[in-house]
């Protein structure tokens, strides 16, 4: 992976870096202003994180992937489920104490052990899974990070919520009082980041075609 992030980062090295018309905001007077204009002024840059990995294409993409897969199992594990019901109230048809009624209620207890083993198996798998992606994301995204400060000339990169606070939410006002950057002038890296993140998907589906 650390391979592939650098290759794709030395292919942007010629690229001007700035803030993408769609990261801009309109100012009072109606001219396009640069989240990004007082970064390399102050040395001191944010990024919002949560934006990053909300909108990052691959990890995206990863957790659609896993969204469908845990949507298989669960229907897989359903499926089973329901045939142990069947299999139950075949076996209450039955006289107790007869091979029939024994041999069936073997079958169920070997199959419920069997689901529970899988169903266990299975959410492990998930999770280490899911895991995986966060971190080989989180290292890409790091990366990127890092290459854009030493362009910029930065000397911190800070974590930021740029969410608007929902006056009607307790756990959103409660999140932003707690917020780690209270104030930043126009030292918002996000629009960037996420660009630059942009283009080395890009990048990597013409590569792969």
């Amino acid at each position: 992976m650390k391979t592939q992030v650098s290759a794709a980062l030395a292919a942007l090295v010629a690229a001007v870096v700035c803030p993408p018309a769609s990261a801009q905001t309109q100012g009072a007077s109606g001219a396009a202003a640069n989240p990004a204009a007082n970064a390399q002024k102050f040395g001191v840059a944010v990024v919002d994180i949560n934006f990053i990995f909300k909108n990052h294409p691959k990890f995206t993409s990863s957790m659609e992937e896993m969204k469908t897969e845990f949507q298989r199992i669960e229907g897989d594990v359903k499926g089973k489920q329901q045939q142990l019901m069947q299999m139950q109230e075949q076996k209450n048809t039955l006289s107790p104490g007869t091979p029939d009624y024994k041999r069936l209620d073997d079958q169920i207890v070997q199959m419920n052990a069997n689901l529970q083993v899988e169903v266990t198996q299975k959410r492990k798998e998930l999770v280490e899974k899911e895991a995986k992606i966060y971190y080989e994301t989180y290292l890409e995204v790091q990366r990127v990070i890092e290459w854009y400060a030493q362009k910029q000339g930065l000397g911190v990169v800070l974590r930021f919520n740029g969410e608007e606070t929902d006056p009607a939410n307790r756990e959103s006002i409660i999140r932003n009082i707690n917020k780690a950057v209270q104030y930043q002038n126009q030292v918002d890296i996000t629009g960037d980041i996420h660009t630059l993140l942009q283009r080395m998907a890009a990048n990597s589906g013409s590569a792969t075609k």
